[in-house]
């Protein structure tokens, strides 16, 4: 079985954003970047795939030469060897996915994993436009019926079931009212969600053995796509303050600025 995961470089959570004075981006300087972590959920359930079927693992970042530092942290988690498309420029969804498809035709996985949505801009749409493109069926928001905290969980075991035939996959779904079981034929796109499982930590020798995997460099031009956005962002605005909370001496008062000033009651 061969697995195609993805790993976007994104800024940390946990850094403080700033947006410049002019709207025109974020201000870089200083920022921490990690792996998208719904990204880091589709590496972990990738290799939990290829561990039980016996497969490949291939991971793909596209970027600049920054990403490799995610592409390494991917394949010191055990991928095999990774695909880096070197670009730098602005991309939107649409060109992301372009790429991606010729890559997955290159490679041609059983089954393409990417994370639902990428922290920094929230899209959650290029698994679905990869999908389209490539004519495959998608599961998307994988997840499972299991906790965290489960035996299934602590026995590495994947969420994503190969069918008996091994012709198909079944994917439990977050639906709105609760949980739905989809099965989609491969080759097929699977997006994941944040209870799909819990990633591992790269191992000391992990890291040291990915020092010496294989990392491909492609280029757009190579591929034969056209990456120039279709869409543009104008301008990027910091939300407005909150202002500061106050405490009220009874709830008379309480009553009566909710229902005056907040006008919510």
């Amino acid at each position: 079985m061969k697995i195609l995961v993805t790993a976007k470089r994104v800024e940390d959570p946990e850094s403080k954003i700033k947006v410049k004075p002019d709207g025109s981006d974020i201000v870089k300087e200083g920022l921490k970047y990690k792996i998208n972590p719904f990204d880091e959920i589709g590496v972990e359930e990738g290799l939990r795939l290829a561990a039980k079927h016996t497969g490949e693992v291939v991971v793909v970042s596209i970027g600049g030469k920054e990403v490799q530092e995610q592409l390494r942290h991917a394949l010191a988690m055990g991928a095999n060897r990774a695909v880096w498309v070197n670009h730098t420029g602005p991309l939107d969804q649409l060109g992301i996915a372009g790429l991606l498809q010729k890559v997955a035709e290159k490679e041609k996985p059983d089954i393409v994993i990417l994370g639902k949505q990428s922290i920094d801009d929230d899209q959650n749409q290029v698994g679905q436009y990869l999908a389209e493109f490539l004519g495959w069926g998608q599961a998307t928001f994988a997840s499972k019926v299991e906790s965290l905290e489960s035996e299934q969980e602590k026995s590495k075991s994947p969420a994503v079931v190969l069918t008996a035939d091994k012709k198909s996959v079944q994917v439990v779904r977050e639906v709105d009212n609760g949980l739905a079981t989809v099965e989609v034929q491969l080759p097929a796109v699977v997006t994941t969600d944040l209870r799909l499982n819990q990633p591992r930590y790269a191992s000391l020798p992990g890291i040291m053995k990915a020092k010496s995997k294989p990392i491909e460099e492609l280029t757009p031009a190579a591929l034969g796509v056209d990456v120039a956005p279709k869409i543009q962002v104008l301008k990027l605005a910091s939300p407005p303050a909150r202002k500061a909370g106050i405490k009220v001496p009874d709830v008379a008062t309480l009553v009566e600025k909710l229902h005056n000033e907040a006008k919510v009651v």
